[in-house]
């Protein structure tokens, strides 16, 4: 039951990660935020959080919350509850906390937050990214790191409704 533990730990309420991330940032750790829906986790999220990581002491993550997974990505997503989303991207070592958001972007979260570093995938421009403009006028780094080709949550998606065809 420790493993367990281990990882509700990492799943907290916005006051709770704010306190974290100011208490690491306190220390001299920088933070890197990046946000998603991490909805059927496949080889593309994987890497791509590996590298967010990798620019920073301390990674955490804004999850979209089911229902803005609806909004966005239409009314058959989420496939992954709440609970599975949150607890397949607390199993990572290497993230440190997360917190899930109502709202269709997360520019409420990184205010409050206020990370050293902003990350997205490659398919998005840093200036097109929400929250650039906080965190570069708070003298953070907003980066964009490539995207890699062919993985995709919608691509497995599509695979599965087409097997049975």
């Amino acid at each position: 039951m420790k493993t367990f533990d281990f990882l509700k730990e990492k799943i907290c309420s916005w006051e709770e990660l704010k306190a974290s991330v100011s208490n690491w940032q306190a220390q001299g750790q920088r933070v890197v935020f990046t946000n998603g829906c991490f909805d059927i986790l496949h080889y593309g999220h994987i890497h791509y959080l590996a590298e967010a990581s990798d620019l920073g002491d301390r990674l955490v993550i804004g999850l979209n919350a089911s229902e803005s997974v609806s909004r966005l990505k239409g009314s058959n997503r989420p496939i992954n509850d709440d609970l599975t989303r949150s607890f397949q991207l607390a199993a990572f070592g290497f993230i440190d906390g997360l917190t899930f958001f109502p709202q269709d972007t997360p520019l409420e979260l990184i205010r409050l937050l206020s990370p050293d570093i902003l990350v997205k995938g490659g398919d998005w421009k840093p200036e097109q990214i929400v929250g650039s403009n906080w965190v570069l006028a708070q003298g953070g780094q907003v980066k964009s790191l490539p995207y890699i080709d062919g993985y995709s949550t919608t691509n497995i998606e599509t695979k599965i409704k087409n097997m049975g065809k």
